[in-house]
């Protein structure tokens, strides 16, 4: 990061009065317009009480209209204002309210300062723990208890000491070492720019003196690296573009790619479509190699002397972000700078409760609730651990279907055990063992409601493919939970884990060349997708059996819609729980149809 920017986060609970601080730090040092300034003496929130006439310094920082008519911050607002020593602060004044929390969390990744915000008048809030969490778990270097509105309480000692003494509790457990206390009022001006005249019992910096007082803190050197955004390809010409994060680069110098491991030389370095001898930190550059190497978008190039160690399996904490929840087994895609690829939730060992800091056994995490994970991803990667390199140890999680972003997650290490894996190639192999049979190796996947007919027209399939001289076999969703899946219950993670074993096996019978017919309800798409995901193209075919939910219950071959009704299974599809109709099947059976129809359709699809 350029060390001549300083940024600036500010967070707190909704009303402690971050906006008004922030606009009062813009007017007192001139770096607001002036008629700006005169603008916010005109407009007024609903419900202000500032005298007309007078600043609203809350205004100045708020760049939603939607924001001063709710009158509280939704978006997290950028301004800039020059310190005293040239350099330049950024300030991103972030959203208080529970619900904006992810907007918070993206701007902590970023800052240098965090300046939380607390309302004496109302106390520690969970909002304001939950945020020094985050600041914490993000890397802020500094932060900043700025315990505000003290002119509401006659300015006394005796309630900025209380306030102060419950937050150092949190700030031990948090391991945080550069935090700084000032009481001060954003409305009243009071330890802002100037010192208070009326808290004589405060001998400490102002907040602007905080803010120019800090020292970015001495870490671990880091190795010349570039992540390569795109690779740039012409005639006779392959090039490696991306911007230099650390270090530099020189013509001539031997270079290591990961995580292919590959080596090679530099020959060319091409910047501002000129050709210059070295590349130094922020540069973008395209860099030419003296022979060519394994490397694509998201690959990392270093010096050769670099040690790393790409992996597929990391332990991560985890900001869920989104109002669905996480969802353990559940594959998400994982977006590290240019790198993207699935990536699947093995495991949630704990999440934090922001109040106490203890650790809660979970087996999935809600919006705003931070926990630690284990995740394993398609591909190896290169991502360091996020205390040594805020730049290669983020990430976020993508839902797959709609793209949205789901969570911001910090590594904090690889595992061994994705190290220490290696694929290992047998000479038969799958097509050599479907040839054996006289078939093509493929998995008919068919999902539906409980009663659709699913396992009648897995068995109709089986039976005559197998009085045909080839080797089909079926899975069963409720076959498989007597043994393999007993452990598993019927909640969204249960149902994705369920999902996950048998899209497993059946990847291994797929390569021993059988013809496998899935029967499982499989409710999810995201689910489903990523069972699709295991397989070569052509080997999938999702078969849909659309059946209405009445015929189901009328046919109820089990008696679960009947027990469901009365309440005796909460999670049942069609029921309790819903069922995601395939957005694109493969094949769309009706399951009311004639089944030696419907058979016939997959007969057609497999052979």
């Amino acid at each position: 990061m350029d060390r001549s920017i300083i940024r600036l986060l500010t967070c707190g609970s909704v009303d402690d009065g971050k906006s008004t601080l922030i606009g009062r730090l813009l007017v007192e040092t001139d770096s607001i317009p002036h008629d700006t300034i005169e603008s916010t003496k005109k407009i007024r929130r609903s419900g202000s009480t500032i005298a007309a006439g007078e600043i609203d310094f809350s205004l100045l920082t708020d760049g939603l209209e939607a924001e001063r008519e709710q009158g509280i911050t939704i978006d997290v607002a950028y301004r800039s204002m020059s310190l005293l020593d040239g350099k330049r602060l950024i300030i991103s004044d972030a959203p208080g309210h529970e619900q904006y929390t992810r907007n918070m969390a993206v701007a902590a990744s970023r800052a240098d300062i965090g300046l939380v915000l607390i309302d004496a008048t109302k106390g520690v809030r969970t909002q304001t723990l939950r945020h020094l969490t985050i600041c914490s778990l993000m890397g802020v270097s500094r932060v900043i208890v700025a315990i505000n509105k003290l002119d509401a309480l006659d300015f006394q000692q005796v309630i900025y000491d209380e306030i102060k003494e419950i937050v150092e509790k949190v700030i031990a457990r948090l391991q945080l070492l550069d935090v700084v206390f000032i009481p001060l009022s954003a409305l009243a001006g009071d330890n802002v720019v100037g010192k208070s005249k009326n808290m004589s019992w405060y001998q400490g910096d102002t907040l602007l003196e905080a803010i120019q007082g800090w020292q970015p803190s001495k870490t671990a050197e880091l190795s010349s690296r570039m992540r390569i955004q795109f690779v740039s390809r012409a005639e006779n010409f392959r090039g490696l573009s991306g911007t230099v994060h650390h270090g530099s680069f020189n013509l001539g110098d031997e270079i290591r790619v990961f995580p292919s491991n590959k080596t090679s030389k530099i020959s060319k370095i091409i910047s501002d479509q000129k050709e210059v001898k070295s590349a130094a930190e922020f540069d973008a550059v395209t860099l030419l190699l003296e022979s060519e190497v394994d490397a694509t978008r998201g690959d990392l190039i270093a010096k050769v002397n670099e040690q790393l160690h790409p992996s597929d399996r990391f332990n991560a904490d985890i900001v869920w972000l989104h109002e669905d929840e996480l969802i353990h087994s559940r594959s998400y895609l994982l977006i590290a700078g240019s790198t993207q690829t699935p990536a699947t939730i093995t495991k949630i060992k704990h999440k934090i409760d922001v109040n106490t800091g203890s650790e809660i056994s979970a087996t999935d995490l809600g919006i705003n609730e931070i926990g630690s994970v284990e995740i394993a991803t398609d591909m190896p990667l290169t991502l360091l651990a996020y205390s040594e390199s805020r730049e290669f140890g983020n990430f976020i999680l993508v839902d797959r279907l709609t793209f949205n972003t789901m969570g911001a997650g910090m590594i904090r290490h690889s595992l061994r055990r994705g190290e220490n894996l290696t694929y290992q190639k047998y000479e038969v192999n799958k097509g050599a063992r479907a040839a054996q049979k006289n078939q093509q190796a493929k998995v008919i996947w068919l999902t539906g409601l409980s009663g659709s007919g699913k396992s009648t027209i897995a068995n109709g399939v089986e039976k005559r493919l197998y009085a045909t001289g080839m080797h089909p076999y079926v899975l069963d969703g409720d076959n498989l939970r007597m043994g393999l899946n007993a452990d598993l219950g019927f909640t969204p993670a249960d149902r994705a884990e369920n999902v996950r074993r048998i899209s497993e096996v059946a990847k291994v019978l797929v390569d021993a060349g059988l013809i496998v017919l899935v029967a499982i309800i499989s409710p999810f798409e995201a689910d489903r997708r990523r069972a699709k995901s295991l397989f070569e193209d052509g080997e999938f075919i999702e078969v849909f059996v659309d059946t209405p939910v009445e015929i189901c219950a009328a046919r109820d071959p089990k008696g679960l819609y009947k027990k469901a009704s009365e309440g005796n299974i909460p999670n049942f599809t069609g029921v309790g729980q819903d069922y995601q109709r395939p957005s694109k099947p493969d094949l769309l059976l009706k399951g009311d149809d004639d089944l030696d129809e419907n058979i016939a359709k997959i007969l057609k699809a497999i052979i």
